[in-house]
This record gives structure tokens, sequence and C-alpha cells, in this order.
């Protein structure tokens, strides 16, 4: 049985549209659009402005510390000047569940909410932000625990003291079901609904907006804070932003029997079985450590990084193995597609950014070889060609969106794509995945990312993106280091747009807090100018 599991692509894309009523007739006839919303701030919608992004942040104290309310307390330095903050995924560990809310994400985030100087209050499907929060679902907001991990989690076992004394995995009673503990907490639950009566006053009420595409939800700072769908569009100062679920369109391309002579089942199967290898070993030397010893303590998080870390190494093996054709949200990404022509041919939109969990590009060790992340990238990648070919001329030069905001891999890292022989080249990629959890090293292997090709008939290497920047755990010993972080973006004046990149990091270093200050970068266009 595994210990985490991850429902199906057909799963969470069927409980995600009962969940808002994906395309009730009702909605439809009121000509709503249920994957976009408008800002309705009070502010003026100023070309240039503000915002603040995280990611993977959703765990609780570290053994007496904890870096995710560090975090916050960054943002909050600079909440007066930003206008929304984005949420690359991840919101709650381990399991995405309702349990683990209030500790995990209320009461760091106390002060963006409605009500937060009473933080114990606050009921996780309750939630009214007074500060824009605008987050995306990660694979961990999606997951679920079976039912007897659940049981002997919460028994007086040794299972139990194994988890939660030695390794302090948040391991409740259940996982997310499905995701539904992410979209009560954050979507507009039309399902909750009963009386047709009372749906048509909500619309009345919160569905007021005529776009271009139709009547949207209207996003109210403390009154109305519901998102419309799990991805959505929104507009600010000129800039379109698109927020994509990447849980749904993140499945592996099915296995070759086999190529030169490798057989790839076999040689996933053996690595499947070294992880198993090594995660019992984390767990017998667990078991020897005292937690109240802050050498050992240190030593506990790094095993409960390396044991997730080596967990989600074996469910990606377990996609690749299952891996079918047809597992992919087909209806998201033509939406993407469509809405990203629809921008191009608007005259006033001068930018345009992607946000979604799972990075396309990183070199994050555990991150950038996935089949996951390659599939992610293929998917993107088709979207982007398509976009490219039907808006021609239009871009006059300009890579099809901005910039890309990430998480998944828990670093901060900015990249850049080079000739990647499709529409994705040139683009410039941030990685915010290092608000809270666990952090990890940047691969071996360097910066620089390859993929290989056929040119005439021959099989060659291209480098198709470079690290530029990766903050991640560093050090060894008494010299490890662990900056976790965020970041400050301010997008300035023209067409087309500059972004003012100010990472917020908070470094844990020899059992205390220490400040690093990392300077400020812009980019632009195609280009990179250190400040």
């Amino acid at each position: 049985m595994a210990f985490v599991t991850d429902p199906p692509i057909a799963t969470k894309i069927l409980k995600m549209g009962q969940r808002v009523r994906w395309r009730d007739p009702l909605i439809l006839r009121r000509e709503i659009d249920q994957t976009r919303l408008v800002l309705d701030d009070g502010q003026t919608d100023n070309p240039e402005f503000s915002f603040l992004v995280i990611g993977d942040s959703g765990s609780g104290p570290h053994r007496g510390h904890n870096p995710q309310r560090q975090i916050a307390e960054k943002l909050l330095l600079h909440r007066d000047e930003c206008r929304f903050v984005i949420h690359t995924g991840d919101v709650v560990y381990l399991v995405g569940s309702s349990e683990y809310y209030p500790k995990n994400f209320i009461e760091p985030y106390r002060e963006f909410l409605v009500g937060g100087e009473h933080p114990k209050q606050i009921a996780f499907n309750r939630m009214v932000f007074n500060f824009p929060f605008f987050p995306v679902p990660g694979n961990h907001d999606y997951y679920d625990l079976p039912f007897l991990y659940g049981l002997l989690a919460q028994a007086t076992l040794p299972l139990r003291r194994l988890l939660q004394s030695q390794l302090d995995i948040d391991v409740g009673w259940h996982g997310s079901g499905q995701g539904n503990a992410y979209a009560c907490a954050f979507l507009d639950c039309l399902r909750a609904i009963n009386l047709p009566s009372e749906l048509e006053r909500h619309l009345d009420q919160h569905y007021t907006v005529k776009t271009d595409t139709g009547y949207c939800l209207c996003y109210q700072p403390n009154r109305f804070t519901r998102l419309p769908n799990r991805y959505y569009t929104f507009r600010v100062g000129g800039i379109d932003f698109f927020a994509l679920d990447s849980n749904t369109f993140n499945e592996p391309a099915p296995l070759p029997k086999s190529v030169d002579g490798i057989d790839f089942r076999r040689s996933l199967e053996n690595q499947r079985g070294e992880l198993e290898k090594q995660i019992q070993e984390i767990y017998e030397t667990s078991m020897r450590l005292n937690s109240d010893n802050p050498e050992d303590g240190e030593q506990l998080d790094d095993l409960q990084a390396k044991l997730e870390q080596l967990e989600e190494g074996k469910r990606d093996i377990d996609k690749q193995l299952t891996a079918e054709r047809g597992a992919i949200d087909v209806e998201q990404l033509e939406w993407l597609q469509q809405r990203l022509v629809e921008s191009w041919q608007t005259p006033s939109i001068r930018g345009r950014v992607l946000f979604f969990h799972h990075p396309p590009y990183v070199t994050e060790a555990t991150k950038w070889y996935q089949g996951q992340t390659l599939a992610i990238r293929r998917h993107l990648q088709q979207v982007l060609d398509a976009v490219a070919e039907e808006v021609g001329e239009l871009t006059q030069g300009r890579p099809i969106v901005d910039l890309v905001l990430n998480g998944h891999a828990h670093c901060l890292e900015y990249l850049r794509t080079l000739n990647t022989g499709h529409a994705d080249a040139n683009i410039h990629w941030l990685v915010c995945g290092g608000s809270g959890f666990s952090l990890r090293r940047q691969r071996q292997e360097g910066p620089e990312l390859t993929e290989s090709f056929e040119h005439f008939g021959k099989k060659d290497v291209r480098t198709v993106a470079k690290s530029l920047m990766f903050i991640g755990r560093s050090g060894q010993g008494s010299k490890k280091r662990r900056p976790y972080s965020a970041l400050r973006i301010d997008v300035k004046d023209g067409c087309p747009p500059k972004f003012l990149v100010r990472p917020l990091v908070a470094e844990r270093f020899q059992h205390q807090w220490v400040e690093r200050e990392v300077e400020p970068f812009w980019i632009y266009s195609g280009s990179h100018f250190s400040c």
C-alpha cells in the first residue's frame, strides 16, 4: 500500500468541476465565464504595480522554529507597496488535509486574513482575505492518505511515534479528499448551494462584472475572496495573469519498450527498489536520534526532507510505469491557447505572466529529470507553438509570455530558455518553491539544461536553458545553510513590461536566523540586466 496516493487526472478534473458546477446550465444561460475574475481592491489600475510570490510553504514549525512564519513576516514588510500575493502551490503539507490548514496556513498568514487577530476562530473553509491572495494547487494539495495509515498515525503505536515524534511529518486522519480541502478553502464551491433561488442570488451578488468573455467573478478583499476555478485569469495594469492547474497535464509519456537495448521499465523498477531501501534506512536512522538535541534535531529535519524527496521520486516512477495515452487535461490547455491568442489580439495588453506548480525547466537536484517535468515542458511547448503560429507577426519577435512563475522545486531559481526549437525559447522562468518546506540543493550536473534531438538524421545535444541564480540548501554539517525565500516583483510601465525582481530571503544557519541580502535584478523580453 502506498503511503500517499495521488488521484488520477480524470478524477481531479471531474471532482473539481463538480465543486464549482462547471458548465452548469444556469451558469451558461447567464453567460458567466468561470475562468476569469476581476480584482476590485479599490485601487487605480496603474501600469506600475508590485506583487509578492511564495510557494511550497505549507509546513508547520520545524522543532521550535518556523520558516514559513519567517517568510510571512518578510511579506508583511512589503505588503503596503504591493497589490496581491501569488502562491505557486503546495499550500498545506503533507497531504493537503483540512486538519492542517489552521497550523500550516491560517496561523502563519493570519495578518492577511479577516479576523486574523484570532486565528484559531477562523475555519479553513470560511477564510476571507484582507489582501488579495491568488494560489494554484500543488501536488500535495491533491494527495490523499489511505484510511489505514490515518488510523495508525492517530493511534498510540510505534509508527505514530516514529512519524510524529521523530520525523515530525504532518499526517492526520486523512488527506485532501481528492483536492476537496483546497477547493473548500479557496474556490467558489457552488455545489454547496442547494436551492436554485439561493444560487441565483449568489450569482447576482458576486458574478457582476461584464467582460469581453462574459460576466465574471468580482474578487473583493475583506468581502468576497473566492476564486472561480482551479485555473483562471485576471488582468492588472495591462498585464494578463494566467493561473494553471498543472496537476492535470503532468502525466509522463508512455514508456518505450526499449531504445538502444535499454529496458526502461526494468530500469525504473530497479530505481524504485533502491528508493525503497533508502527509505527504510532513514526510518532506522531516525530511531537512534534524540529530537531534543539541537544537532540531532537538525539531522532529523534533513532526514525528513530526504524522506519526502524519496517518496516523491517513487511517485514519479509510479506515474511513468502506469502512464497511458490520453491522460491529459485537454480542455485546460485549449483554454490557455485560446486566451493567449485573445490576449495578443487585444492592443491594450502589454504583457503576459503564467503561474503554475510544476516547473518545465529547473536545476534543483530532485526535479530536473523527472517524467512530470518533461511532460509539463512538452505540453506547454505544444500550446505556445500553436499560439505563435496563430498570432504570427503580432509578437514582433517577443516571446509568447514575458514571465513564468513555478514552485514544486524547493528552492529559488531564475532561469532563461535559449533556443529550444519551440515557442518557449527566450522566456524568463522564476521558480519560487522555497517558502517553508524542506529545501533542496542544485544538481551536481551544473546550471545548463540540455536536450537530445535529431539533426539531418544524426543525434545531437543542445543547451535549452541556463540557470542564472539558484538559492537553496548548501554546505555540510555545521556550515549547512537553509535559505527560505519569496519574491517581490515590481512591474514597470512600458511595452514590453520590465520586471524588477527582489528576492526575499530568511536564512537558517547554526540554529539561528541570519540576514541574507540578495541583489535585485531586471528581466524583460529576452534580456537580463543586474540592478
